[in-house]
């Protein structure tokens, strides 16, 4: 057999008959004496054969605690494992292997799984038979304990090459993992964002380094190359995947990672963390901003590696099929497949998006206990609210809103003698009343959908001149982030060009320099999350969804329009007049 140093990689025309992409490289062939005994061991080896051998990769990622359908049986783990099993038996039938793979954050979003530390998700996904999964950022939620039972509970490796311990420099996870599927030897790394050292809670991350992405990936695949025969390098990334490398703020991606990359050095990637379905328009770098559930969705290709991410939630199951011949990898087709996804008819009634995927039995009656354990606790109504709490990702990471002023009030009011609070808008994490419909009853269950992190709330005292100071870094961090600051009892002028703000008022307090107010922030960002400045501050141990839960319970009806922003911050030297937005 040949070393393999370099494999031939292209694709071919998709399933719907559109040429994907087509990238070609050359192998190096070593021509040297071998022993008979090497020989012996080898020969079963699949680079040397002419056959040709089918493999086909299947994917999810940032699962975010959905392992139960939404109140319009969408997606849901059930009607996955009935899914896959299928896709199972038809590349089987076709005579290939299926390779499952999940491109991370498992934990946080659904309050029957948060509060049960994702039991059910991990119980599932090792019931679905996932091979592998990647780091995401949202593992490191919970303190390290529970991380350490999710291990458990995965019957799966979890993989991540570049978290590190900083006391002992030893790895956290396995890098990489090796696979043989029908024949073809895979070796799958993971990778975990960057970010997550300043976006992860800081008292579970701070004894960790988040090394370089780049870096790792070619330290691990050059540790393969030396130590391992294989055939196919894959990554499972928790990364995220930026149109043509544009990653902003955020930490570098997939983009960045496979351009990074010699040539021919990693075959794909499975990623996560962007929460987008990575469909592009032929040929391109850019997006089809038209794709819809059901439509032919063409992966992203950058430096002969081919990128793929399946959206979110396990809205769909991402698949990749592959051809092995020799050294010769090909992608037959890829599509992204909709899980029980629905769309309205005529009529105005949601259908589902082809035929209904009925749920496995077997799950379906695993998964409904740790369901109904959730229900009992969530169910409760805490008030009413007149109106919708504006919490949407893209609305509250780019504008004040009800909802983020609402949140940094509650924390406000649960600090005797605070003037002012300070959210940032990554802990904000859905809207509530969605339909904006008057009497809607809140329960315990909108509340730990919206704050689901368990941070503690942080008291902080300072000087009119250092509150300025303060407010200069963490008012003008750029919109579309989640390091955007919501406030409450704040108003101020920023300029966004300058990095200062004005400062009018704090709470019902006129502004001075030298006068000292107190304000609460969550401990997260306390502690330097998002990058905010580390504070001298007072941990009051109360945890934010409960200071919510309490004000919903204390105010008993909730009138929307009462939070919305009247114009107290304002927005100087920007390209937006609701948040900095500078030129690139």
């Amino acid at each position: 057999m040949h070393e393999k140093n370099h494999r031939s990689f292209h694709s071919i025309n998709s399933a719907y008959g559109k040429t994907i992409m087509k990238f070609i490289r050359k192998k190096n062939l070593i021509k040297t004496a071998i022993s008979a005994s090497l020989l012996l061991s080898l020969a079963g080896c699949s680079s040397d054969s002419d056959e040709t051998l089918k493999f086909t990769v299947l994917h999810t990622n940032d699962n975010h605690g959905r392992f139960w359908h939404n109140s319009d049986g969408e997606y849901g783990m059930a009607a996955r494992q009935t899914l896959i099993n299928r896709l199972r038996e038809q590349v089987a039938a076709n005579g290939g292997e299926v390779l499952l793979l999940s491109g991370g954050d498992i934990n946080t979003g659904v309050p029957e799984s948060d509060l049960l530390d994702a039991e059910p998700d991990f119980v599932g996904m090792s019931h679905i038979r996932y091979d592998a999964m990647a780091v995401g950022n949202h593992e490191f939620d919970n303190p390290r304990e529970v991380l350490e039972k999710q291990q458990a509970w995965a019957s799966f490796p979890m993989l991540s090459a570049n978290i590190y311990k900083k006391d002992t420099g030893e790895r956290l996870f396995k890098p990489y993992e090796i696979f043989n599927v029908n024949g073809v030897k895979i070796a799958v790394i993971g990778l975990t964002t960057e970010d997550t050292g300043r976006i992860g809670n800081p008292e579970y991350v701070s004894d960790l380094e988040f090394r370089n992405t780049a870096e790792e990936a070619a330290k691990v695949i050059a540790e393969i190359e030396a130590n391992e025969s294989v055939d196919v390098i894959l990554a499972t990334t928790h990364m995220g995947h930026y149109e043509d490398g544009n990653n902003g703020s955020n930490a570098p991606g997939d983009v960045t990672l496979a351009r990074s990359l010699a040539p021919g050095k990693l075959d794909a990637i499975i990623g996560g963390h962007s929460q987008n379905p990575v469909c592009m328009e032929p040929g391109t770098n850019n997006y089809n901003t038209d794709f819809k559930p059901g439509d032919e969705c063409v992966p992203d290709q950058q430096n002969g590696t081919y990128i793929m991410q399946a959206h979110e939630w396990g809205k769909y199951v991402g698949r990749a099929d592959f051809e092995f011949r020799g050294d010769e990898l090909k992608l037959v087709s890829y599509e992204l497949i909709p899980v029980n996804l629905k769309e309205e008819n005529e009529d105005g009634d949601k259908v589902f998006i082809g035929e209904e995927i009925e749920k496995d039995p077997a799950l379906y009656s695993i998964l409904e206990e740790f369901q109904n354990k959730g229900d009992e606790a969530l169910g409760n109504i805490i008030a009413t609210l007149n109106g919708k709490l504006e919490g949407d990702r893209s609305v509250v990471r780019s504008q004040q809103t009800n909802l983020g002023r609402l949140i940094a009030a509650a924390q406000t009011e649960a600090v005797p003698n605070a003037d002012f609070g300070v959210m940032n808008s990554g802990g904000v994490r859905d809207s509530i009343n969605a339909e904006g419909i008057s009497g809607y009853d809140v329960s315990y269950r909108d509340v730990l959908i919206v704050q689901p992190f368990g941070n503690t709330i942080g008291r902080v005292e300072m000087s009119g001149a250092a509150i300025a100071e303060y407010l200069g870094d963490v008012a003008t961090k750029q919109i579309e982030s989640g390091a955007y600051a919501q406030f409450s009892g704040v108003n101020m002028a920023v300029d966004c060009a300058a990095g200062t703000v004005a400062i009018n008022s704090l709470g019902d307090k006129d502004y001075s320099p030298e006068d000292s107010y107190i304000f609460t922030i969550p401990s997260f960002n306390a502690n330097g999350g998002d990058n905010y400045p580390i504070l001298d501050f007072i941990d009051t141990g109360k945890v934010d969804a409960d200071e919510l839960k309490r004000f919903f319970e204390t105010k008993q009806v909730i009138n929307a329009a009462d939070y919305e922003p009247q114009g107290e911050v304002v927005y100087l030297n920007s390209l937006s007049d609701k948040g900095c937005q500078l030129a690139p």
